[in-house]
């Protein structure tokens, strides 16, 4: 069975999580570091003001900040870091699923094209997408989906053993004592 929307469902394009925990604050979408420039151009094109933040960075020294960013976030455009600029969440039109359109489909991040793969080995598809709790055996045809996550993951390997995490202290109201914001040392 292949992956696609459910009706009224844009669930992955709005809600954010705390990752790797609560104090690095939610995460946006992943965007490589090739991506970025497009991604701006296209928020600029369509108008759309965009909050892009460093999320993966490495160096060889723990005693410095990274010297190399793997992997920048486009951020949610609510206070709590929910929901994708790119969302069409005004204008009433629909995607073909039903739910809000992306402005940028055709030019979506590649972190958006290997939805709802949330891990690579073993492959786990993300829990919370109605598609997969509806579809048990969704994960058997997957191919686009695995070759995104494949390309994802070759592009972040590095050689260089310090990994850090950028803090975005994005989270919700109540959270806003125990976020945090900047680099920390991974691990």
């Amino acid at each position: 069975m292949e992956f696609r929307c459910i009706d009224e469902c844009a669930q992955c394009c709005i809600e954010r999580e705390y990752y790797p925990s609560k104090k690095f604050g939610k995460i946006g979408v992943l965007i490589l570091p090739e991506e970025k420039d497009e991604i701006e151009k296209l928020a600029k094109d369509n108008g759309i003001e965009i909050r892009i933040l460093p999320r993966i960075g490495v160096s060889k020294d723990k005693m410095t900040t990274p010297t190399k960013i793997l992997a920048y976030q486009l951020m949610g455009i609510e206070k709590n870091g929910n929901t994708c600029p790119f969302l069409d969440t005004k204008s009433g039109k629909k995607s073909p699923h039903g739910g809000f359109p992306c402005k940028i489909y055709n030019e979506r991040p590649l972190a958006c094209k290997t939805y709802p793969l949330i891990e690579s080995e073993p492959i786990t598809l993300d829990q919370k997408c109605k598609f997969c709790k509806e579809h048990q055996n969704a994960d058997e045809n997957l191919n686009a989906e695995i070759e995104s996550l494949s390309i994802i993951k070759e592009k972040m390997s590095t050689d260089e053993p310090f990994i850090w995490r950028y803090a975005t202290k994005v989270g919700e109201l109540e959270d806003q004592e125990i976020l945090e914001s900047g680099w920390i040392l991974d691990g």
